[in-house]
């Protein structure tokens, strides 16, 4: 059954959803909203969207199959290619020579269902099998997603053999992956290195600590021009000196901080915090 969705309750869930995830739905959208979310009101047996609003105010699990469906989940094994190259070729190489004697924390941050998270896990792998010893310590991947049902999926490591074509090649395929009846596994090692966990960026970045890398791609395109400056910022917190963010191809840092500087990494650049801030997060 297809609803329709009044100005009244449109406006209401527009500010409901920036509220709770920073996502900023612009005029004319109701068509995205009544087609993500006709199930749930068919499921719940609601006569409109006015019922539906009622419900949100009062029921948290409510609130969580809503954004569920309202957050984009499209993602691809090492999508867009050069932030893994550059993750390989430049930082990893530079972490060797600053000999670092703790391990390296990468942030994969709107992690979705997995995909990102454990490419960076692979290619850390490929660099310590092809540079043994040169980084004693491990890597810790801290992948954090608003959706509790894509970071239950991404947690099992098992992803059909559709989902592994987007990306993936099949010398990758072979040497990371089992293969689990029709379903195909990423390996322990590679699972071992990454923690998912349920977080909003709206949150208080404190608890998750510190880190060397942040990715963050194709998130603050659905933010306020506020909301990109905030999270920036609280991103420059996060990283430990010299540290790098990417974000993604079409997003750029240009107007919402200063506290970066662009390193170009063809066909796309990442982000290292100045000196200078890094400096005074020490004093």
């Amino acid at each position: 059954m297809s609803y329709h969705i009044t100005e009244a309750d449109y406006e209401k869930f527009r500010i409901f959803l920036e509220k709770v995830s920073g996502i900023v739905l612009g005029d004319n959208k109701q068509y995205l909203i009544t087609s993500r979310l006709n199930k749930i009101l068919d499921e719940l047996k609601l006569a409109n969207f006015t019922q539906l609003m009622e419900r949100i105010e009062k029921e948290s699990s409510l609130r969580e199959k809503i954004m569920d469906a309202m957050t984009t989940n499209e993602t691809s094994w090492f999508r867009d290619g050069y932030p893994y190259e550059f993750l390989r070729n430049h930082i990893l190489p530079e972490a060797v020579k600053l000999h670092r004697n703790r391990k390296l924390r990468i942030w994969s941050a709107a992690c979705s269902s997995g995909q990102e998270p454990y490419s960076i896990s692979m290619i850390f792998q490929e660099f310590v099998n092809a540079n043994p010893g040169a980084l004693p310590n491990d890597l810790e991947i801290i992948a954090t997603d608003i959706s509790p049902t894509v970071l239950q999926a991404a947690r099992s490591g098992l992803y059909e053999g559709m989902a592994l074509s987007r990306g993936l090649s099949d010398d990758r395929k072979k040497r990371f992956f089992l293969q689990n009846d029709d379903r195909w596994q990423v390996r322990p090692e590679i699972r071992a290195r990454v923690t998912f966990r349920e977080f909003n960026l709206l949150q208080n970045y404190n608890l998750l600590g510190k880190f060397d890398v942040i990715f963050c791609r194709n998130v603050l395109i659905y933010f306020s021009s506020q909301l990109k400056t905030e999270v920036l910022g609280k991103f420059s917190e996060s990283l430990n000196p010299q540290g790098y963010l990417f974000l993604g191809g079409s997003e750029s840092m240009s107007g919402y901080s200063e506290a970066y500087n662009m390193v170009r990494c063809p066909p796309g650049v990442a982000y290292c915090l100045k000196e200078q801030v890094s400096s005074a997060k020490k004093k």
